[in-house]
């Protein structure tokens, strides 16, 4: 009754997706193959389980010390984290996937509390007072790796020559700021000694407490061999800080039942290994979510009912991998509808959206497509022009008015004397750099007087400096990068007068 009291109130709390899934699926990363009919007829009445298998009940109206609530859900949102700072990405738990307990940091006790001796069948087994599922250890364990354990536990964190955890006196000297803020058990310095190699702070600690306290009472050998794992499968040293930050959970992951099934999944897409690490880095929360009941229903959702071909799948992700963790149902019908009802844009119009630039899958309809789609219409396109920039360079969803597109428009009317339908042509040019490639190119044919009367030719800037250099300035690279170089200079020089 217990587990049938849980379930419902995840169902409560986080409401199903409203698509079906079809029993049977031809891909080989959707699904075992292999049900039986039991299952087979139990699928076909299956409503896709909750976007995210595990939401961990929380109260609602707990706050921050910062008089912040604090979220149990993931953010859509792709922010970047300072060194102070923290943005509301998921701290959820798995419902599906199996989490290492919570475990004590291992001291050397008096004999009591060491290791204790059983009796099996005759002969002696050693059973370690802190070995539990999570660590995926034999208890016919060899002496050689026992030691190593020991030594690492009094020669790497600061222990006494006893093997005890420094006393509180001795930990508020140690973390000063953090103990100001939070009651620091002794047997937690160890893991926040490891964890300061990758840079985190006592503001960091005090952040990773209030989302997720139990993640700091992880024992230190176990983070390290979860760390160790992320690090091998491609996340950057320097990444791990962000990620703890994000989602402080990840200690408590295991490797063999939750971090490698979630690695395999992303490798069964087609991802390549060397963007393993750069998806799991920007997308910690994935690991909160269960492989079966969430991330493959996702994948089906996305090639049967947005219709992304299979071998596009992983492309898509790489390219926003925050997809795998949104609410597709709402987000791929809302924009759909949109740009269909305002544009007048047909389905495949908006799949090919979609595949190249995922991202408007959690871009904001009032304050991100309406303005752009305005001010496209402000200069004089209409809604088929629009539809063609959009459907070419969809990214034009995501350029600020102020700071891009206005400016950049103004460049081609008065600078370069084009007309606004040349865009429907060459949508790359809303893509492209003002100061870097726009600017300086056409100064530089100017100057060289390559330029004939009348429109600039918007094709010279889309080919790289070299070929730019060979086909259009007959000139060396290394004379137009100077040419560059000064440009730039003079500029900075005209903004800092103009702020003085």
């Amino acid at each position: 009754m217990a587990g049938f009291s849980f379930s419902c109130c995840c169902l409560l709390i986080n409401p199903p997706i409203l698509f079906t899934l079809p029993s049977e699926s031809p891909l080989f990363l959707l699904g075992s193959g292999k049900d039986s009919p039991a299952t087979r007829r139990r699928s076909r009445k299956l409503v896709v389980s909750n976007a995210h298998s595990n939401p961990k009940i929380i109260n609602p109206k707990k706050k921050s010390r910062y008089g912040q609530t604090l979220s149990p859900y993931d953010s859509d949102e792709e922010e970047e984290l300072d060194d102070e700072s923290d943005d509301d990405d998921a701290d959820d738990w798995l419902l599906n996937d199996d989490f290492a307990e919570v475990t004590e940091y291992e001291k050397k006790k008096p004999k009591s509390q060491k290791q204790t001796i059983a009796k099996k069948g005759g002969k002696k087994e050693v059973v370690k007072s802190w070995e539990t599922d999570e660590e995926d250890l034999d208890t016919g364990i060899t002496q050689n790796a026992s030691d190593k354990k020991k030594k690492i536990e009094k020669d790497s964190w600061r222990l006494d020559g006893r093997g005890k955890v420094s006393t509180r006196k001795h930990v508020a000297k140690l973390y000063p700021r953090l103990s100001e803020e939070i009651d620091i058990d002794p047997k937690w310095v160890p893991l926040l000694d490891y964890l300061s190699t990758f840079g985190l702070k006592e503001s960091h600690f005090v952040q990773m407490y209030e989302r997720h306290m139990p993640s700091l009472q992880i024992n230190v050998l176990s983070a390290q061999e979860r760390l160790d794992y992320l690090l091998s499968v491609g996340v950057k040293h320097r990444d791990i800080k962000r990620m703890l930050l994000r989602q402080p959970q990840i200690l408590q992951y295991t490797v063999e039942n939750n971090l490698k099934a979630h690695i395999s999944f992303l490798m069964g897409l087609g991802i390549p290994n060397s963007k393993i690490g750069q998806i799991v880095a920007v997308t910690p929360s994935l690991f909160s979510y269960s492989v079966e009941n969430s991330l493959r229903p996702t994948i089906r959702y996305l090639i049967e009912e947005v219709g992304i071909n299979e071998n596009d799948v992983g492309k898509v992700v790489q390219l926003s991998p925050q997809i795998l963790v949104q609410r597709l149902d709402i987000t791929w019908n809302t924009r759909y509808m949109f740009l269909s009802k305002e544009l007048g844009a047909p389905r495949d119009s908006v799949v090919k959206m979609v595949k190249r630039h995922p991202q408007i899958l959690h871009y904001s309809i009032d304050d991100g497509f309406l303005p752009r789609i305005n001010f496209l219409r402000s200069i004089g396109m209409c809604n088929s022009d629009i539809l063609k920039v959009l459907t070419s360079l969809t990214q034009v969803l995501s350029l600020s008015l102020e700071d891009n597109l206005k400016p950049k428009y103004m460049y081609l009317v008065n600078e370069l004397k084009n007309e606004v339908h040349i865009l429907t042509k060459y949508p790359m040019y809303l893509s492209l750099s003002l100061d870097q490639r726009i600017r300086p190119r056409h100064r530089f044919l100017v100057e060289l007087k390559k330029v004939r009367k009348g429109p600039f030719p918007l094709s010279s800037l889309v080919p790289n400096d070299e070929s730019f250099c060979q086909q259009w300035a007959g000139t060396s690279v290394d004379k137009y990068l100077a040419f560059r170089q000064r440009l730039l200079l003079k500029d900075f020089a005209n903004k800092y007068e103009k702020r003085g």
